[in-house]
């Protein structure tokens, strides 16, 4: 557990002139692990018996190993639908839906949400749910929420108590540590024809690159990632590095790409909030990647409370290498036939564009599950206040590594039809690679220039 070394003073700006939110007290977080789980969701089961108790989730010591741990086999292989919502009947189900869940259902004829049983699978090894606690009592807001001090490695406010609070959540949720994937992000078109973008990435927390966290050389880092396009052949070579840093407005995040035309490295202040994201035919903005990601200053962040919504859920099928992007691609959406909703509670946030600040949503509502603090959907508004977009993330458990993370995220556009699916890996040989040592230097521009050629 070394290597999950404090990032205590990581922040601390001067607090005399930086807004500061109370962190609770150690009585508080006593709750943590008995009426509430480890990260903070309830423990119990909701009154109707709808959504279960949570027992402990998946982990890597009640569960068989997989013979691929980037590729956990299906644990629920003999559950059945228990029903479908269609475009026939959901209006029957609109208390569990979101704004945009609807309109797919009102745009398409053909859309369904097959709905299983609910099964809380989340888990984190014990020793991160120590980290936890710990954060609990220790973290802070700062920069009137655009920044945290005194807290480890990941979900410093497992007792949120605001939006900005539940975002951070989503922002620093633990994804392994340090993993790799081969994926392929799809952008569909209206009509459903697609051309496959593929493409590798690596993602890397400062506590566990060999050697650990240096402070004077990761300060304010909560990440290093890395990113290579493979196919097609006109976006081959086009490559991206990040370091992210946590307060971004006292620090923009570091990005430089290396362009295979031009051959050369240079900085990309343009990879944050609406910058378009490369090799998605304009449908993604950069902050949409991974449901959501970096500085959080331009907005307004109201918590609304909790409620519970059929969101993707244990979607395993989605791993199933018989099947072909063709099999999983349809007009307008993903084909049902792979796919797996529940019924779970949610954290509801809205985030409003402040005044004066630029973005091309002005508004988004966010559901993140209570047991992962992953945004499991969000709805996304014009700057006419009209529907826009809608993000979905379809999650597993990581059993093998006591993570949970998502196997796919797709993003409708629901004006055009047309929409972003990434993170799918059927065809691709390799899907996650987890635990591989990686140095610091590994994240530089001179590593960015080799992978680029």
């Amino acid at each position: 557990m070394k290597k999950y070394i404090t990032t205590a003073s990581l922040l601390m700006l001067s607090l005399a002139t930086s807004a500061v939110f109370a962190k609770v007290t150690s009585e508080k977080a006593e709750q943590l692990g008995k009426t509430l789980t480890p990260l903070g969701a309830e423990m119990a089961a909701n009154a109707a018996g709808t959504i279960p108790a949570w027992t402990g989730g998946l982990n890597s010591k009640n569960t068989t190993k997989s013979a691929d741990s980037g590729r956990p086999a299906n644990p629920f292989t003999e559950d059945k639908v228990l029903f479908e919502i269609t475009s026939a009947n959901f209006s029957d189900y609109q208390a569990n839906l979101s704004a945009g869940q609807i309109n797919m259902f009102e745009k398409y004829a053909d859309y369904k949400m097959p709905i299983y049983k609910t099964r809380r699978t989340a888990a984190y090894s014990n020793e991160l749910y120590d980290i936890v606690k710990k954060n609990a009592t220790t973290a802070e807001l700062v920069q009137s929420g655009n920044g945290i001090a005194n807290f480890k490695t990941t979900i410093p406010f497992p007792l949120a108590e605001n939006g900005s609070e539940v975002i951070w959540n989503h922002i620093t949720r633990y994804r392994g540590g340090t993993a790799k994937r081969f994926l392929t992000t799809i952008p569909v078109q209206a009509n459903g024809s697609f051309v496959p973008v593929k493409m590798n990435d690596q993602l890397v927390w400062p506590e566990f690159l060999q050697g650990g966290r240096d402070d004077n050389k990761d300060a304010n880092i909560l990440f290093y990632y890395l990113q290579q396009i493979t196919a097609p052949s006109r976006l081959t070579g086009t490559a991206l590095l990040v370091h992210e840093t946590i307060d971004q407005v006292k620090e923009a995040r570091k990005a430089w790409v290396y362009n295979a035309g031009q051959r050369r490295v240079r900085r990309a202040p343009n990879v944050a909030y609406d910058g378009p994201g490369a090799g998605t035919d304009g449908l993604r903005a950069t902050d949409n990647y991974d449901m959501y990601n970096g500085a959080p200053d331009r907005y307004n962040w109201k918590l609304i409370g909790k409620k519970e919504l059929y969101i993707p859920y244990n979607s395993y099928n989605l791993l199933d290498t018989n099947a072909k992007y063709e099999d999983i691609i349809e007009k307008g959406h993903l084909n049902a036939a792979h796919l797996r909703y529940e019924l779970h509670r949610v954290w509801q946030v809205e985030a409003t564009l402040k005044e004066g600040a630029r973005h091309i949503y002005a508004k988004r509502t966010f559901f993140i599950d209570e047991d992962t603090w992953g945004a499991s959907v969000i709805d996304q508004y014009d700057g006419r206040g009209e529907l826009w977009k809608l993000s979905e993330a379809h999650n597993i458990q990581f059993y093998d590594v006591d993570t949970p993370w998502m196997v796919a995220e797709t993003l409708h556009d629901l004006n055009s039809g047309r929409y972003l699916v990434t993170g799918l890996s059927n065809e691709e040989p390799t899907f996650m690679v987890w635990g591989e040592k990686v140095k610091r230097k590994d994240f530089s521009t001179s590593a960015l220039r080799r992978l680029g050629r």
